[in-house]
């Protein structure tokens, strides 16, 4: 055999091998989730919304227009405001973090009433939804109650062509232990498979592989 069709012997088996390996990924189990209905019969409340970095916040104090004010949650996850100049806020609710406020400026005011507004939503990487991948805009998406999978892909516009949406994978923390779940894209998407659409939970990181064929 010429050393021409000895590398291309060689180049032969490394791409069965590649394919073997790809597909052994294929044939990987995953558990599923359940189907959730596209429109929630019950549009209660989600979970209590946690500031994070890069939340817009509007502070208004009662009687004290001077120091009311719009402030932006720094990247270090804390705040500065008239006669407060550091204060965390991340991880805290709105409620919590006015609780904070007013023993802060206790110290000045007798008996400060204050209330926080969320105007501009983020949160923390808690309460994200992260979608990576081939997605045709693959981002962080703050979590809204009752979010489903179908509101995740509109949300981020749906495949790119390279995409096997069939074979992306949901990572989710439960109990403290990271778990996979298979979720198939494709099928809700492109088929209008009901039962491909699923629940979605603050914190989930969706993953959409490149299709190899």
């Amino acid at each position: 055999m010429t050393s021409v069709g000895k590398s291309l012997r060689t180049m032969l088996l490394l791409v069965f091998a590649a394919v073997m390996v790809s597909g052994c990924a294929w044939m990987k189990s995953y558990p599923q989730l359940p189907s959730a209905p596209f429109v929630p019969p019950d549009e209660g409340p989600g979970p209590n919304y946690l500031i994070g970095p890069g939340d817009g916040l509007s502070i208004f104090v009662w009687r004290n227009p001077e120091l009311s004010v719009q402030v932006t949650v720094r990247p270090d996850g804390r705040l500065s405001m008239p006669l407060i100049d550091d204060l965390s806020a991340t991880g805290k609710t709105p409620s919590q973090l006015a609780r904070d406020i007013e023993e802060k400026l206790n110290v000045y005011i007798q008996s400060p009433i204050v209330t926080v507004v969320v105007q501009n939503f983020i949160g923390p990487f808690s309460q994200q939804v992260r979608v990576v991948g081939e997605a045709t805009n693959p981002q962080a998406i703050p979590y809204r109650a009752n979010m489903t999978l179908l509101d995740v892909m509109i949300q981020v516009g749906g495949l790119t062509q390279f995409a096997a949406g069939d074979r992306a994978t949901l990572i989710r923390f439960e109990d403290g232990k990271q778990k996979e779940y298979r979720v198939h894209i494709e099928s809700l998407l492109k088929d209008g498979d009901i039962k491909a659409n699923v629940k979605i939970l603050p914190g989930d990181v969706l993953i959409i592989p490149e299709s190899i064929l």
